[in-house]
């Protein structure tokens, strides 16, 4: 019996990863699809050789290139599971996936999947970052990724439901590719936040709802209380929280990396640029 679920993974230069990522998916018997932006590493090869149907595509950003696996690629399954490449299912996670879908619900147009962070080889339980949810597992027909610049989430038109099992998101193996991806992600988030000021924003977002679903609870929290706070003291605060009131001083000298780098560095750089980017709109008028 063919499987009712395929899985989507995007990809670039992900050679270390790949073959990890695929290996976990394997157990639920699923047809794959590698979405790859322009490799020049063997990612490609390596997804081939796993069996996986590999196409690709121009990256613009992440909700973008979702969006486009979701409208473009030849799936013939009711389900869809969307994967980065630097993520792994657990075992129990795949078992439970797959023992789910032999027999699909009737009444769930999709599932929250429960999400540990791994950083520099630790898992980071303390800080507020676990547990983390990611509606990734839904009907292909119901299900569509934010028109966001950065931490995009997919938005599913129907009951919800939350799995059981954890999946592994590998965060950085090195600091180099780490920082080089959050420097990108933070002129990502810069403009996302530029675009909030003006109204710009497109539609299908995930809705700000202190007591919705986890997704919904993060996003009310940023936009409604992170942001209304002074610039960089934002920052300062959310990290103090994270590291001290939240316990994130318990996940070790990398979680103090972690936690430290996330939690502050990374939300003062996004600061940072969202001063640059509105003093460049100040000299232009």
């Amino acid at each position: 019996m063919s499987s009712p679920v395929t899985v989507i993974v995007l990809t670039f230069n992900e050679e270390k990863n790949i073959g990890p990522c695929l290996d976990s998916i394997a157990p639920i018997g699923a047809p794959v699809f590698v979405v790859d932006s322009g490799s020049t590493d063997r990612t490609a090869a390596l997804a081939e050789s796993r069996g996986a149907r590999v196409y690709s595509h121009p990256f613009d950003n992440y909700g973008a290139q979702r969006n486009w696996a979701q409208t473009h690629l030849p799936v013939e399954t009711e389900w869809v599971l969307h994967l980065d490449a630097d993520e792994r299912l657990t075992p129990e996670l795949a078992r439970e996936i797959a023992d789910l879908m032999k027999t699909p619900p009737t009444d769930t147009d999709g599932f929250l999947l429960r999400k540990r962070t791994f950083f520099l080889n630790r898992w980071i339980r303390h800080g507020g970052h676990y547990p983390s949810y990611h509606l990734r597992l839904f009907r292909l027909a119901k299900g569509r990724c934010e028109d966001r610049l950065y931490d995009q989430h997919y938005v599913v038109d129907g009951p919800v439901r939350q799995l059981e099992h954890d999946y592994i998101d590998v965060v950085a193996s090195d600091l180099r590719s780490w920082s080089t991806r959050h420097v990108r992600w933070a002129e990502m988030e810069a403009r996302e936040f530029g675009r909030m000021e003006q109204g710009a924003r497109g539609g299908h977002l995930v809705n700000a709802d202190l007591s919705g679903n986890p997704i919904e609870q993060k996003r009310w929290l940023r936009e409604r209380m992170y942001y209304r706070w002074p610039a960089f003291l934002r920052a300062f605060f959310y990290w103090f929280y994270r590291y001290f009131l939240r316990l994130g001083i318990l996940d070790g000298k990398e979680g103090f990396l972690f936690h430290f780098l996330q939690g502050l560095w990374f939300r003062m750089l996004v600061d940072a640029m969202i001063a640059e980017q509105r003093g460049e709109g100040a000299s232009k008028a």
